[in-house]
């Protein structure tokens, strides 16, 4: 019995089961289906990877500060004091820091 394990790897319930479980249910998805197993990487990446980005950074950033509603043109007629003077009047906040990038 000194060449042999006393129990089998396959078998044996301690240690870390999940490494051995994950390692050999890729490598048998692989044999069986590489295309569903490329799709599903392909996958997990698109959904992992966008948070990651710096450009969702800068994209978060800019939709921060567009406001939702644009400036209708319409004719003021002296009792609308919420209404801006001209659709291209800088209302919000500055968009300075993406000038300067």
């Amino acid at each position: 019995m000194r060449g042999r394990p006393p129990f089998p790897p396959a078998r044996f319930a301690g240690g870390n089961p999940g490494r051995w479980g994950l390692g050999r249910f890729l490598k048998e998805a692989w044999a069986k289906e590489p295309v569903v197993t490329v799709s599903f990487a392909i996958g997990t990446m698109a959904l992992l990877l966008p948070p990651l980005s710096p450009y969702s950074k800068y994209a978060g950033m800019m939709n921060r500060v567009t406001p939702y509603n644009y400036p209708v043109p319409v004719r003021d007629d002296g009792h609308m004091p919420d209404v801006p003077s001209h659709p291209q009047d800088p209302e919000g906040p500055s968009l300075q820091w993406l000038k300067n990038l």
